[in-house]
């Protein structure tokens, strides 16, 4: 019988671990086992930035980050999604490595860990050694992504029975509302913003309303959010035409409405950005 081109393992800092649904497993200890080709983080049950950071004091967690360095020392691969990504930062495996996280913790992520290069527009960033995924569903890509490389047909065949399909970007399920209220300067930005959507962007004028300076306005969209104000103010264009075209609207209306002289210009943005047109995305919506 041929060997299984895959042996994985449940281990842990402690003889059990509890799931987020109360249910129990005994693991083998990390410390014993056997040297594996990869070391897959699992996210911790926390979803809040503040609980977040209380978690990562935690004693076990402390113990599994020592374990993933002492790992990493040996040469065994680290991977990790969603918010499992923080552990491996903070653990430093992550220093001086691209890496993406789950989109809506991103300011978070970028605040607390300047060492690392993070993009959270992407799905998957293998960078050396490590791979990290971006949000909750970001588990299957980095599951398969870790199956490619032994066999890229097995992987091809998995996605095909679970009904995945390719996901190289998460940036487009991003919600910049939700982004916008991690800092109370850039959710006034987001207000003047969404305020002026048809009017155009004027980084001198928002800042001016908004009683900063420019310098100061564009230093911060980029600390928080990883992007300049006219990018940030590009992705709440997108987000207000892809409403106003589930609920029907025409492009060249939709186009007026967020700005654009044109319908072919939005349509060309829409697609550049989106990676599909507008008959694609209604037909997606319906």
């Amino acid at each position: 019988m041929a060997r299984p081109p895959f042996e994985i393992g449940l281990v842990g800092v402690r003889e059990q671990i509890r799931t987020a649904m109360g249910l129990t497993a005994v693991v083998e200890p990390v410390a014993t086992m056997r040297k594996p080709d990869w070391l897959v983080v699992p996210a911790l049950n926390t979803k809040q930035p503040a609980r977040l950071v209380e978690a990562l004091k935690r004693e076990d967690v402390l113990d599994a980050m020592g374990q993933v360095r002492a790992l990493r020392a040996k040469d065994v691969g680290i991977a990790g999604a969603c918010i499992g990504t923080f552990l491996l930062a903070e653990s430093g495996v992550l220093d001086g490595h691209e890496a993406t996280t789950t989109w809506s913790l991103a300011p978070l992520f970028r605040q607390r860990y300047p060492s690392v290069r993070l993009d959270d527009g992407r799905m998957i960033v293998p960078s050396g050694p490590v791979v990290t995924a971006g949000a909750a569903m970001g588990h299957l890509d980095l599951a398969l992504w870790l199956m490619r490389q032994a066999s890229p047909e097995m992987a091809a065949l998995v996605a095909r029975f679970l009904l995945i399909d390719g996901r190289p970007s998460q940036a487009q399920y991003a919600i910049p509302d939700f982004l916008a209220h991690a800092d109370p300067l850039i959710e006034r930005f987001e207000g003047w913003a969404r305020a002026n959507l048809a009017a155009g962007f004027s980084l001198q004028e928002a800042a001016r309303v908004l009683c900063v300076s420019p310098r100061t306005l564009q230093r911060r969209t980029e600390a928080v959010l990883g992007k300049s104000p006219l990018a940030f103010f590009q992705d709440l264009r997108i987000e207000h035409a892809r409403h106003l075209i589930s609920i029907g609207r025409n492009l060249e209306h939709v186009a007026d409405e967020v700005g654009y002289a044109d319908a072919a210009t939005l349509r060309s943005l829409l697609r550049r950005r989106l990676g599909r047109g507008v008959r694609e995305m209604r037909a997606s919506m319906q």
